[in-house]
């Protein structure tokens, strides 16, 4: 059953990542250069009362390393790519399992 959701997640998030590489190739063809969107403009917008608490609950709560060079960094890669890389991460935990070869499975 986990293996079933996390497949599922990571499919939707592979397609999710594909919707936004449609859009932001549309959107920087139509612009004539290189226009992409942010993870750090998605999660602003679907969360506008929470993300501005995100920084400070992280530096306080956790360690201020973990913000600047870490965080900072995926919030402001592209949408598309984090949710590639996510999706695949998902599909991949998801697999089934390869039997060995030359062994005997006794059921």
């Amino acid at each position: 059953m986990l293996r079933f959701l996390s497949r599922f997640l990571g499919l939707i998030a592979v397609a999710g990542a594909f919707v936004g590489l449609i859009v932001d190739g549309a959107r920087s063809i139509a612009n004539a250069q290189l226009d992409y969107t942010p993870l750090g403009q998605i999660l602003f917008q679907a969360l506008p009362s929470y993300f501005p608490m995100l920084e400070p609950a992280i530096t306080r709560h956790v360690h201020p390393f973990l913000w600047d060079p870490v965080l900072l960094s995926i919030l402001l890669a592209p949408a598309a790519l984090v949710s590639l890389g996510i999706g695949l991460v998902l599909m991949w935990l998801g697999r089934k399992r390869v039997e060995p070869i030359g062994y005997l499975a006794e059921r």
